[in-house]
């Protein structure tokens, strides 16, 4: 698995950003996320129960991401045409505002090291990317754990301090002084 001070791999895959089949669908690349902190997360099925809590979770907080000058993209290994069917399906997808991108010849996936043989589909794993492309934190749950979005949001804004931040570090408190 790649891990933390790897770079990113690029990609090019075809995500979901409407419910509305004129305006869909969308091409990205990482090119498209060039000089901004990137948070990539992956579910392992659409139509599934615990997926939609954290895409929703994620979508929730996505002011927050952007506040922190971050952008958010989903990512499973399902068609682009199964993520507009559950879109339309889910409530809580339907107004999303990031992309669900699709995976389906798992090249992401493998190059990152998070598919999951037994299942055939793309492991729970987050990924924090900075500006310049470097992966700064992965973290991977069981297929059956949900993750939680806020913590994630906790962890980039210690990141982007660009300090020593102590257990449980909130944002706005001071980081650590060495000396």
């Amino acid at each position: 698995m790649k891990g933390v001070g790897e770079s990113f791999p690029e990609f090019s895959l075809k995500g979901v950003v409407s419910t509305d089949l004129s305006t869909a669908f969308k091409d990205f690349s990482n090119k498209d996320f060039d000089g901004k902190w990137l948070v990539v997360f992956f579910w392992p099925k659409d139509f599934t129960f615990v997926c939609p809590t954290e895409i929703t979770g994620f979508g929730e907080l996505n002011s927050q991401f952007e506040e922190a000058g971050a952008k958010i993209i989903g990512v499973s290994t399902d068609s682009e045409f199964v993520h507009l069917a559950w879109k339309k399906e889910e409530a809580g997808l339907a107004n999303l505002p990031f992309p669900m991108l699709s995976d389906i010849r798992r090249e992401l996936v493998e190059a990152l090291g998070v598919l999951d043989e037994k299942e055939g589909v793309a492991q729970r794993a987050t990924f924090i990317v900075d500006p310049e492309g470097t992966i700064r934190f992965v973290m991977v749950t069981d297929l059956n754990v949900g993750r939680n979005p806020a913590e994630v949001l906790r962890i980039l804004k210690a990141l982007q301090t660009g300090g020593l931040t102590p257990c449980n570090w909130q944002p706005g408190q001071d980081t650590l002084k060495v000396g």
